[in-house]
């Protein structure tokens, strides 16, 4: 029965997200109270995403190390850049819109990637060493990151930050890692429960982060139109860029699959978390508007991008 439903919650999830963040907007007076739990419903996601993590999956990748530092450099360099870049052009005039562009580019690659990259035939051991080396200098790399762009232009709890990556991200994953580790990789049903459960709280995450957002989807406006936008090609183009550096360093196809779905797809659940918490309520839009599209976006891009590797792999034999 939980596998039943652990499968339609992966195929609807593309629609369901989006469905999240419009309840979460329509009945924010209920949801917006629950706010101080977000952190401990998204610790509970990211152990159970972790339960199914070995430390022998990880020792094959680390002899093979250039996925993952491309990927990093792609997710905790490029993009965050780019954002800035891109920010400044658009809303040089709004600070809180600019930091938070940076935030939805800056945040750790998406747990949820690890669904897509199982669906499309990517390497499912590559991307947990992405998600989990990507997860353990999130702490340091994301408070860096936005004071270096913005300094003292808007009030951050650096401390804060790092305080809570390491709550809802760190410590969580180390625990479903030393789980998965005392009992000698015998975890694989505990994550098959879990799983359900962790997407049904990802939804619910994104619905209380709707409701902070509210006020600005409440009132569409041009700015809030240009923003999507902006996002969705910020988004797009970490997918581009994950596959274009494959192509160029000649990754197989399931290497490629990986570093694109994890440059490509951002841990929304924990950067909405973060914006709520520990910046003004504005900073947390570009964050939710990623919300809207992230999972449709994933699918499209999965579908484009296997049909031509597999063509391109039939090709060549």
């Amino acid at each position: 029965m939980l596998d039943r439903l652990n499968r339609s919650l992966e195929k609807a999830l593309p629609f369901l997200t989006p469905v999240a963040v419009i309840l979460g907007v329509l009945f924010s007076g209920f949801f917006s109270i629950y706010v101080p739990l977000v952190p401990f419903i998204f610790s509970f996601i990211t152990f159970a995403s972790t339960l199914a993590i070995s430390p022998s999956d990880l020792t094959k990748i680390v002899k093979h190390p250039l996925p993952i530092i491309v990927s990093l450099g792609i997710i905790q360099g490029i993009l965050p850049l780019l954002a800035y870049l891109v920010g400044h052009l658009f809303f040089s005039n709004d600070v809180n819109t600019m930091t938070g562009l940076v935030l939805a580019f800056a945040i750790p690659t998406g747990i949820v990637s690890l669904m897509w990259v199982s669906i499309f035939n990517g390497s499912r051991s590559l991307t947990l060493a992405i998600i989990l080396a990507n997860m353990i200098i999130s702490p340091f790399v994301l408070p860096l990151t936005l004071n270096l762009l913005f300094g003292g232009q808007i009030a951050m709890d650096t401390f804060g930050v790092m305080e809570g990556l390491v709550y809802m991200v760190v410590l969580p994953s180390a625990a479903g890692i030393f789980v998965n580790f005392l009992r000698k990789g015998k975890t694989m049903w505990m994550s098959k429960r879990f799983a359900p459960f962790s997407k049904l709280c990802l939804l619910v995450v994104i619905m209380i982060n709707g409701s902070i957002a509210a006020p600005y989807f409440k009132d569409v406006n041009g700015m809030v139109v240009e923003l999507f936008f902006v996002v969705l090609a910020l988004a797009i183009t970490g997918y581009f860029l994950g596959l274009g550096f494959s192509k160029w360093l000649s990754f197989s196809s399931e290497t490629a699959i990986s570093v694109m779905f994890n440059c490509g797809m951002r841990n929304i659940g924990v950067g909405a978390a973060i914006a709520v918490v520990y910046f003004p309520p504005a900073v947390s839009l570009p964050v939710i508007i990623g919300a809207l599209f992230q999972q449709i976006v994933a699918a499209l891009a999965g579908r484009m991008v296997s049909k031509r590797l597999n063509k391109t792999h039939t090709l060549q034999t």
